[in-house]
């Protein structure tokens, strides 16, 4: 048996919640609803009569689909190979995922894919250039020893 690499395992989690918010925002701009319209309705003008919610919606699932398979010109730069990058992105995509009525389900993914992420920072786990490779050995960060 080999060894689970969390952060292959959080870029699938990332990829499924970026797809599943693509369609969110998609079914959101022919049905618009926000998720809290039951406890007020201010904020109903971000979804109509100016779809703008479900646009923040789909660009954000976007550019999340482009981060986790990495483009080309991503890939293997410093931002591409940051956990800790992810980590502050995931949140906002979540936020912006929560609010719309249709996806709640793709904020709770991110959520998930957001802790595996941490998980992998935790045991100094490295993103690879390449999608789906190994690090090759050396790659590893040096941790400062506890004392």
């Amino acid at each position: 048996m080999g060894k689970l690499i969390k952060n292959h395992w959080a870029r699938l989690i990332i990829m499924t919640a970026a797809t599943y918010q693509i369609a969110a925002a998609l079914s959101g701009f022919f049905w618009p609803k926000l998720f809290f319209d039951f406890l007020t309705k201010n904020l109903d003008g971000a979804v109509k009569p100016v779809p703008i919610l479900q646009t923040v919606n789909l660009l954000l699932a976007f550019v999340s689909l482009a981060y986790e398979w990495p483009v080309k010109y991503l890939a293997g730069t410093t931002l591409h190979k940051s956990i800790e990058a992810r980590m502050m992105w995931l949140p906002l995509c979540s936020l912006a995922s929560v609010l719309l009525y249709q996806g709640t389900n793709p904020a709770l993914y991110y959520l998930i894919g957001c802790g595996v992420y941490f998980w992998a920072y935790a045991e100094g786990e490295i993103v690879c250039a390449v999608p789906w490779t190994l690090p090759k050995r050396g790659d590893r960060k040096p941790r400062a020893e506890k004392v």
